[in-house]
């Protein structure tokens, strides 16, 4: 007889599971609504990097439980368990397990996909987990000394400075975005250890808190974050990123919410009143009617080669400083009149509608990199106010970025969270936003040591080379990106490293000088046979004696 594998599908007990849940939901309306908030991590994220969001040593909630690869840590998890047994106030560790039993419904709605566990294996395995989290996250606690007696048991697996390797891949598995349990359930069991709910839900308030301040990437912006544990579904990733990114209702530049239809320009270009209305009106009029006089005579009459002689010496012209007040509207005048897109923006529009159509990856951002802003002028500069606070002073060409630590954490952390962001946010990525804005700007270990100089990144890290490689593997996005506040950023640094002299300077060599490089010999090649002809037509003539007549006669 064919062996029952552990992923089997038990149509029985799974008519039975569905027929209670829909039971229980009709006789209590107050949860028939519950949010998901466990999800799968995305296709495209998983593929490019699984390890980054497969738990390689602890199994935490339902998702993972079953890999027989980490049957191994299910005995720490009961040496958990058993201290919570000990810390209970006249019950016993069974009692726990019933309670959980009643909260089924809950348990289930937190999760995205299908749990194939009976009610009363899916309460033990959560009271379990839920205790393992217990002893682990009361080493961060802090108001409470760090070497507690629970540490001590399992120093060997964890330990309070986080120097072991075991407790780093600890710290990696339980951020992890499937490896989740609801916070709900540690309150729960915080609740049979206190005296009161207030003390249980300070007492979880005080080890989040340590929580996020330790594995958090950023530096915190203040030292309480706003942390909400009585959320419905809210585990340790989402408290983390509640953490690290700010609300998105609120827009950095106002304050304001956005439902109350703040605008800002983008473009830098502010109306000066109704007479600047009026001019581009009349402008565009203007360009209007030339090229369609343009279209229904000239085109007929002349063939494109006078087109090209008039285009073709603008495109140089129009890079020199002198004609720097006259481009764009000789460029919009010669796009109106031989649609030829002499500046650079003809064909362009429907490209750039197709971008927005669809997800932009990070390597597709237009932004230059770290060591090309720096040499163009740009200063890099420390902001504490998170991610909210980046932006950009042209007067002062400074780019304020919060500071970032790197180490052996960073990489799952920041894949979690943005896994977490496109699956949970209805909103903006601010997270994948940020990600993306640290790949354009980081393209090598140049880059990275800039910004470590700058103390933006604090690379703990072997080398600058693997913090390069880092933020280069993070350029997936599983839907559209846009930020409003962050593409202002990118735009207006754009804008002033396009626009220094110096850029514009290389440019101009590089593409008329240095990339012309047959056009300049054909041109030394022409002046020399001149040259030649000139000084054999002297030789024939005498141009000296002719130059001796013309001086005397003049005399």
């Amino acid at each position: 007889m064919k062996k029952e594998s552990p992923r089997s599908f038990n149509e029985h007990r799974w008519v039975v599971q569905i027929r209670r849940q829909i039971e229980e939901a009709l006789d209590d309306d107050a949860d028939a609504d519950l949010p998901v908030s466990i999800f799968n991590v995305p296709k495209p994220l998983m593929a490019a990097k699984p390890e980054a969001y497969i738990p390689q040593q602890v199994a935490i909630g339902p998702y993972h439980h079953r890999r027989p690869e980490l049957y191994e840590m299910e005995r720490y998890k009961l040496s958990s368990a058993r201290w919570v047994q000990k810390s209970l106030r006249n019950i016993k560790f069974q009692a726990v397990v019933e309670h959980f039993t009643k909260l089924e419904h809950r348990i289930r709605s937190s999760y995205h996909r299908y749990v194939e566990l009976n009610g009363e294996t899916l309460a033990w395995m959560m009271a379990v987990d839920a205790s393992f989290l217990l002893e682990y996250l009361n080493l961060y606690a802090v108001d409470c000394p760090r070497a507690s007696p629970a540490s001590a048991r399992m120093s060997h697996l964890i330990d309070c400075t986080g120097r072991k390797a075991a407790h780093g891949a600890t710290s990696r598995d339980i951020v992890m975005l499937e490896n989740q349990i609801p916070l709900f359930l540690l309150a729960k069991l915080l609740e049979f250890q206190c005296a009161s709910p207030q003390e249980s839900e300070r007492r979880l308030l005080m080890m989040l808190i340590g929580f996020c301040k330790e594995l958090s990437p950023f530096r915190m912006v203040d030292d309480a974050p706003q942390i909400q544990v009585t959320d419905q579904g809210a585990h340790l990733l989402q408290v983390l990123y509640d953490a690290v990114v700010p609300p998105a209702e609120i827009t950095p530049e106002s304050g304001k919410k956005s439902g109350e239809n703040v605008e800002e320009e983008i473009d830098g270009h502010d109306d000066d009143g109704p007479n600047s209305n009026q001019q581009k009106v009349s402008w565009t009029y203007f360009r209007q009617f030339i090229g369609s006089v343009w279209n229904r005579t000239a085109q007929r009459l002349l063939p494109p080669q006078p087109v090209k002689l008039i285009v073709i010496p603008w495109k140089v012209l129009r890079n020199l400083p002198v004609f720097a007040l006259l481009r764009q509207p000789i460029d919009g005048l010669l796009d109106s009149i031989f649609d030829t897109g002499a500046s650079g923006n003809v064909g362009k529009q429907k490209v750039g509608e197709e971008d927005q159509l669809r997800p932009p990856l990070a390597e597709e951002l237009e932004i230059p990199s770290a060591a090309e802003l720096k040499d163009a002028g740009v200063t890099f500069r420390q902001t504490t106010g998170g991610l909210i606070s980046i932006r950009f002073d042209s007067k002062s060409a400074a780019f304020f970025l919060p500071i970032i630590t790197v180490d052996a954490n960073t990489e799952v952390i920041m894949r979690n969270l943005v896994a977490y962001e496109a699956s949970a946010t209805p909103g903006p990525l601010v997270l994948t936003r940020y990600t993306e804005l640290m790949n354009g700007i980081i393209d090598g270990e140049e880059d990275v040591r800039v910004l470590r100089e700058e103390g933006i990144v604090c690379n703990h890290l072997k080398s600058d080379v693997e913090a390069a490689c880092m933020w280069n593997g993070m350029s997936r996005s599983v839907r559209l990106t846009r930020v409003k506040h962050l593409d202002k950023v990118i735009q207006e640094v754009n804008r002033y490293y396009h626009g220094s002299w110096k850029v514009r300077t290389r440019k101009f060599m590089g593409r008329y000088v240095f990339a012309s490089w047959q056009l300049l010999t054909l041109l030394a090649a022409v002046l020399l046979l001149l040259m030649m002809a000139f000084q054999a037509f002297c030789l024939v003539y005498g141009c000296s004696r002719l130059l001796d007549e013309q001086k005397a006669m003049a005399d």
